[in-house]
Parts: structure tokens; C-alpha cells; sequence
């Protein structure tokens, strides 16, 4: 049997991440304690120890980033995500999104097709049939906006003020120093505008 590849590898430890932090939105910080010996057990055994490694490696720096950046992330969210506060949403959506918007914020080397990509994939599998939209639909304003604001400030952008910035950013008119509306830009940012899908009913934890 093949080694499973370093992209694989990056797709199973976001899906543990998102059954991590779903443990530590329950349990509070004190499931911390527990990251470790969580991560060595799920990623035990198998032909691949160096992926396994890998695996838990970004698993972890996952699952702490976004503890560490929790009211930054969560601030993100609910400024994109009109009418949605977080408590309203499905606890995997929720903990897709924070992860995703980690990534999106604190990895700037880790393409942000994939990212988006990788969360709407894990939003279908774990959530509702409608998450993969309601994630998408959030992802991809918030990559929009970490971009320009990434062309103005040092590090990671911070959070819009709230629903009236957002609301300003998308009827501001296109410009070719807006690199989601320069000629070859991405396909994210043409969709950025479309109202976010209501997410279905809530499903038991991953």
C-alpha cells in the first residue's frame, strides 16, 4: 500500500482539527490537555509514519491557532456571515469556518483555493447538505477581504468593523488595484456578492 500523499495528508488533519475543536468548544480550554494524546491516538498504526507526523502536526497547530485566535476569527465570521451570529449555527459549520478562516488569515502559504476548497468538501461530508454552500459563500468574502487588507497592512488583516463594511466593500465599484476584480482574478471574488445559502438542519457531531 502507497503512502497516502502530503495533500492527503493536510485533508485528514483538518478533519481532526474540526473533531478536536468541536471537543474544545464543548469542554473549554481545559480539553487542551488532552491534544496530544487525542492526536497519537487517531493517528496511530498505518505504513506512513512520517505523514503520521505530518498529520498530527498541522492537526495540532490548527487546533491551537485557532484557540489562541479565537475572538479575532469569531469576529471575522460574524462580521461576513449577515444575519448569522455564530451561536446560531450548526456547531460543524461553525468549527469548519474557524479553522478555514485560520488558515486563510495565519497560513499565507497555503493556497487559498485549497483552503476554501478543503473546507466545503469537510462541510458536506460532516454537516448538512447545504453547509458546502453557506461555507463557500463565507470563505470566499473573507478571502477578498484578508487580500486587500493584506495590501495595506503587516501580517494577518483585522477583522471588518461589521455588516456595514461589508456591505460598502461589495458596492464599491471594480478597479484594476482590486485583485478580485483584475482581469484574470479569481473566481471567488465573483461570486463574493451572492447572498450566503441558509445552512439545513443541524446533524449529531462528527
Amino acid at each position: 500500500m502507497s503512502a497516502p500523499s502530503p495533500v492527503r495528508r493536510r485533508t485528514r488533519a483538518r478533519e481532526l482539527a474540526l473533531q478536536f475543536l468541536y471537543a474544545l468548544e464543548l469542554r473549554g480550554a481545559a480539553a487542551l490537555e488532552e491534544l496530544e494524546v487525542f492526536m497519537d491516538h487517531h493517528t496511530k498504526g498505518g505504513p506512513d509514519p512520517k505523514g503520521r507526523e505530518e498529520v498530527a502536526a498541522y492537526a495540532k497547530e490548527i487546533c491551537l491557532g485557532v484557540h489562541e485566535h479565537r475572538p479575532e476569527i469569531d469576529a471575522w465570521i460574524e462580521a461576513i456571515a449577515e444575519n448569522w451570529r455564530l451561536a446560531r449555527m450548526a456547531a460543524v459549520d461553525r468549527n469548519v469556518l474557524r479553522l478555514a478562516t485560520f488558515e486563510l488569515l495565519h497560513k499565507p502559504d497555503v493556497p487559498y483555493k485549497v483552503v476554501i476548497n478543503e473546507a466545503i468538501d469537510i462541510a458536506k461530508r460532516y454537516s448538512t447538505a447545504q453547509s458546502g454552500a453557506f461555507v463557500n459563500g463565507i470563505l470566499d468574502r473573507t478571502w477578498v477581504l484578508v487580500e486587500r487588507g493584506r495590501a495595506t497592512s503587516a501580517g494577518a488583516p483585522p477583522p471588518p468593523p461589521g455588516e456595514a463594511e461589508v456591505r460598502a466593500v461589495r458596492r464599491r465599484p471594480a478597479d484594476e488595484t482590486d485583485p478580485a476584480h483584475a482581469p484574470g482574478g479569481s473566481a471567488a471574488a465573483a461570486v463574493a456578492p451572492a447572498p450566503i445559502p441558509r445552512p439545513g438542519p443541524r446533524r449529531p457531531r462528527p
